[in-house]
């Protein structure tokens, strides 16, 4: 469908016709409509706009990616479907492998999606190993690469299920999320949670880091240990609330 750009919903319009035909293209589960549709309604409740909260936690982000030993970025299919493009250009920037990681268990979608984001210039694409298991938990996201999320001391997780990203937490990760619902499990359990929609989120960190890469390791560091990842997410519920 061709949306004008003239709509006064023409960027929520046309991440819905991005998120429908990746169901069609059989990247993204049907229940990631649901998904994107509860995001979408936060990203109201923000003025689909990027806050300063947000560019806060892309701050942080950036400087926790770039310090990272082992950074490996998480894609499930509404990712892959969202920002393809921006996704490769973020793992290539940083040296992170993506790694293909879905809720709802299927070898061939995990192949799709794979195969999406090499189309869309990725270089280094994994896919989860069943050999190899996140602990604590049961669900289909449990399984990871050897080389990717399993040895990963940073994980980046737009997206993301509250239960995994807990998880990776206890299994002694950073996790960074993408989550426009500040009172999300995820939201509340990763360390660092940018409140904002991913298609603004991606392109805003890839400049971050474009940015912090001639940072040393102290400086990176200092920008790290100043972030609180509470506050930020009381900024968040507060803009909420004063609608």
């Amino acid at each position: 469908m061709k949306i004008p750009k003239s709509h006064p919903r023409h960027e929520s319009l046309r991440t819905r016709e991005l998120i429908a035909k990746g169901v069609e293209k059989g990247i993204t589960s049907i229940h990631g409509l649901i998904a994107h549709g509860r995001g979408e309604a936060f990203d109201y409740l923000i003025r689909e706009k990027t806050h300063g909260f947000a560019k806060k936690s892309a701050e942080a982000a950036a400087a926790m990616l770039l310090a990272a030993k082992h950074p490996v970025i998480s894609v499930n299919g509404n990712a892959a479907a969202l920002v393809p493009k921006e996704l490769a250009e973020l793992s290539g920037l940083i040296n992170a492998p993506l790694e293909v990681n879905i809720f709802h268990s299927s070898k061939q979608r995990e192949i799709k999606i794979k195969n999406h984001l090499e189309k869309n210039g990725a270089k280094n694409v994994l896919l989860p190993s069943e050999k190899y298991k996140i602990k604590y938990l049961e669900s289909n996201r449990k399984y990871a690469n050897p080389s990717g999320i399993f040895k990963a001391d940073v994980v980046f997780v737009p997206l993301e299920d509250g239960d995994r990203a807990e998880a990776l937490v206890k299994n002694g990760k950073k996790v960074i999320t993408i989550d426009l619902n500040p009172l999300s499990r995820t939201s509340q359990k990763a360390t660092i949670t940018i409140s904002d929609n991913i298609t603004r989120v991606i392109p805003l960190l890839i400049n971050k880091i474009r940015r912090y890469k001639k940072y040393n390791e102290n400086r990176l560091n200092k920008i790290i240990k100043n972030y609180n990842n509470k506050k930020i997410l009381n900024e968040a519920i507060k803009e909420i609330r004063n609608l």
